[in-house]
């Protein structure tokens, strides 16, 4: 005799039409296996590979950061519109924010007249986000456009918007401020030698204080091993114009001052070649400060004022940089203001 169902127990259609649908789509499944075990034994790429024990797979490449591939932004194409958008837009609002005062071109003047001007690294100080525009802007023309950029992967790389911004704007690099990779150092040496110059900032990042960072032998290592001559810049005011921590630029004045091109000597180590080109750059922000003549003195005598700023620490270096501001540009735009320290 069969149980009794009640009417509201009864599978009703869409029950049914589900059971079915499950009982076909398992017997798929059986059948495929069945049909895909005889290409086991073949292994990958039949499937997937199998990992050892004890080892690690690292990640793919998220190509973001010092991963990024610039090569598309100096195909014919972005190089127009890289020329058009640094030549008009990018120098007009350049010099209506900044309003530079440039020195120093003649020191370049023999490199600019050869019919085919050797590449450059230029190698200037690094106050503000302003300094790279400031700096393609001041570039005479026979380098400005086939110029490149190494900018921190870990800031201008670390979205693609910006990646892709950076590249085409600014013909940028990502390099790994951390620690010198192997493949940015390749790049960059194999692009300086098809011609393009290169703008790389020695202190590595914008100064936290208003003073300026110690060198690190990037221009000197990149100068030795390719024969590029270094092209040491002094760049006064765009820390006070928009420096780090400030929300957005206010307008004012700054100078460049480009100096003489140091090339590495036969056998110079890159220590001791950023020596000459951390020097050479602390005698042009002492020139740019006071005067050629006496800059130029100081500097034969080794007593040029060091870009670092004064040793001690606390109100006494803050109250140095006002007094250093005072001599430049920042000064002549607005006074520094200050206060006497609580000393009760």
């Amino acid at each position: 005799m069969r149980p009794y169902i009640r009417r509201d127990q009864r599978p009703g259609p869409d029950r049914a039409a589900t059971r079915t649908a499950s009982r076909i789509t398992g017997s798929v499944a059986t059948v495929a296996r069945r049909a895909a075990r005889p290409l086991d034994r073949y292994g990958f790429p039949f499937r997937s590979p199998t990992v050892p024990r004890g080892v690690v797979v690292p990640p793919e490449a998220s190509g973001l950061g010092p991963d990024y591939d610039t090569e598309w932004a100096r195909r014919p194409l972005p190089t127009v519109v890289r020329g058009v958008l640094t030549d008009v837009p990018m120098r007009i609002a350049t010099d209506i924010v900044t309003r530079p005062r440039i020195t120093g071109h003649d020191r370049l003047i023999d490199l600019q007249r050869l019919d085919d001007p050797p590449p450059l690294i230029f190698a200037p100080t690094h106050h503000s986000h302003l300094d790279t525009a400031l700096v393609i802007r001041s570039v005479p023309a026979a380098w400005r456009h086939k110029l490149i950029v190494a900018a921190a992967a870990d800031y201008f790389f670390d979205k693609r918007w910006k990646a892709t911004l950076s590249a085409l704007a600014l013909n940028a690099i990502p390099i790994d401020r951390e620690a010198a990779g192997r493949k940015s150092a390749d790049l960059l040496r194999e692009l300086i030698g098809d011609g393009f110059s290169l703008v790389i900032y020695p202190e590595g990042g914008r100064s936290p204080d208003g003073w300026g960072q110690p060198f690190k032998g990037g221009a000197a290592y990149l100068a030795s091993r390719t024969g590029a001559p270094v092209v040491p810049m002094f760049i006064d005011g765009t820390g006070a114009i928009f420096g780090k921590g400030m929300k957005r630029p206010r307008a004012g004045r700054t100078t460049v001052v480009f100096g003489h091109p140091i090339t590495a000597g036969e056998d110079e180590s890159t220590r001791h070649l950023n020596t000459r080109i951390e020097a050479a750059t602390a005698a042009l922000g002492d020139e740019s400060l006071t005067d050629y003549w006496s800059a130029l003195r100081r500097a034969a005598d080794g007593t040029s004022p060091s870009l670092t700023g004064p040793a001690y620490e606390g109100w006494r270096r803050d109250w140095a940089l006002g007094e250093r501001r005072k001599l430049g540009t920042a000064g002549v735009r607005r006074p520094q203001s200050r206060a006497w320290p609580n000393l009760g």
